[in-house]
């Protein structure tokens, strides 16, 4: 397991803007919580083995059969569970581009998978930490091509469908309804895929991986077509604006995203100071992009906020060490 991911706000008193983790800080939650406060009632008894009618309402929204669909308990459950069906079917090589999201190679490790060309191609797209998207998938050169599109609802760039992942017969495509609905503590993803690579996976998922409430709660979302992000246009062309800031810092260079968020590097100092500073004085968290493979201890990630939170940043980080 990889440790120090973003939103570790726990380890400080009092962080008012969050720049750390991917996910919209201020989404409206306020339908949701009445909802679940109606549904407690199913922590007394057992939640499907499977999900399986969270996987229903899936499927009808994507409109794509229902055995297309398998939930899990987050997308990371998800990569895990991939990394752990190609090993057992014989598949012992994988290739991940960094930087890119840790666990996938975690994964492949921990099932005794190797670097190499042929087997598992890993895919994250939008990519964490850089937020640029992948136009082209490599779909002929390896066995499977997994695609993380756990930031998709956060992009306008237009990405593989359902639809289309389906009819391929190597691609399993992961999906977060923790980060379409800023929903993390909940922990639901799924895996879409043709109906032969599901029932594959199937046979090495753990049952009840997905809890009662997440279950409900995931319907609920899915089925009410929630919108966390009141206008993904105008959000979207904030973070560019958030970028453009950043790079008329002198000592910061952000780079390219086609996301929410973007992966930033300052010179002189390391970013674990910049967190520091930031989170003790200014009371804001950013992510430490330093452990992400193929970065070093310049980078941090921000995810972009409101205007006057994200003009707030930029001041603070022109004042470290002034």
């Amino acid at each position: 397991m990889i440790q120090g991911h973003g939103d570790d706000s726990f380890r400080y008193e009092d962080i008012r803007m969050n720049f750390s983790s991917n996910i919209y800080a201020h989404a409206d939650l306020g339908g949701l919580k009445p909802f679940l406060a109606m549904r407690m009632d199913v922590i007394a008894q057992y939640p499907e083995p499977d999900a399986t009618s969270l996987a229903a309402v899936i499927a009808e929204k994507n409109a794509i059969p229902h055995d297309s669909v398998l939930v899990t308990n987050g997308a990371v459950e998800a990569i895990y569970l991939v990394a752990q069906m190609l090993a057992g079917e014989g598949i012992h090589h994988y290739m991940v581009s960094q930087p890119t999201f840790s666990e996938y190679e975690d994964a492949c490790r921990m099932f005794g998978m190797e670097k190499g060309m042929g087997g598992a191609c890993w895919i994250c797209n939008p990519n964490n930490p850089t937020g640029t998207v992948t136009k082209r998938l490599p779909l002929e050169t390896y066995k499977i091509v997994v695609v993380d599109q756990s930031y998709e609802d956060l992009t306008s760039a237009q990405l593989m469908t359902a639809a289309e992942a389906v009819k391929e017969r190597n691609v399993i495509q992961i999906h977060s309804l923790t980060k379409t609905y800023a929903v993390p503590g909940l922990r639901v993803g799924y895996i879409i895929a043709n109906e032969e690579l599901i029932g594959r996976l199937r046979r090495w998922q753990r049952p009840w991986t997905v809890n009662a409430l997440a279950v409900e709660a995931g319907k609920w979302l899915v089925e009410n077509d929630i919108k966390v992000v009141p206008n993904l246009q105008a959000y979207l062309e904030e973070a560019q604006r958030l970028n453009r800031r950043l790079n008329q810092l002198p000592m910061v260079q952000a780079l390219p995203t086609e996301t929410n968020f973007m992966l930033a590097r300052i010179e002189n100092v390391t970013a674990a100071e910049l967190k520091e500073y930031l989170a003790c004085e200014h009371h804001m968290l950013i992510r430490d992009a330093s452990n992400f493979p193929g970065l070093n201890e310049h980078y941090f990630r921000v995810s972009a906020q409101k205007p006057e939170e994200n003009d707030a940043l930029v001041e603070a980080i022109a004042s470290f060490r002034q």
